[in-house]
């Protein structure tokens, strides 16, 4: 499914709202590099590919600006162990 995704740079968050709920990754950047440190579902909208899509909104925006992406919380790490395509993406 394809959801409006929002990169909110003030707040170092993508995020996307589902039936009235907010679902975010949320990084820290540092210098050529973002590093995934939560990503937050809410239950009632969990199952639905959300956190799928936000994380790979992350890893394309990685790539068009030429940044590198640790995915330090666990969603991530395993979004990114399936997704061997942007490999060349994850430090």
């Amino acid at each position: 499914m394809n959801y409006e995704i929002t990169h909110n740079k003030d707040t170092h968050r993508f995020e996307t709202i589902v039936e009235g709920c907010i679902g975010y990754v949320e990084y820290h950047p540092y210098q050529g590099t973002i590093d995934i440190v939560h990503t937050i579902v809410p239950a009632k909208i969990e199952g639905r590919g959300v956190a799928a899509a936000l994380v790979k909104a992350v890893y394309e925006y990685a790539r068009e600006n030429d940044l590198k992406v640790i995915p330090s919380c666990s969603y991530a790490m395993i979004w990114s162990k399936r997704h061997p395509e942007y490999n060349e993406t994850t430090v």
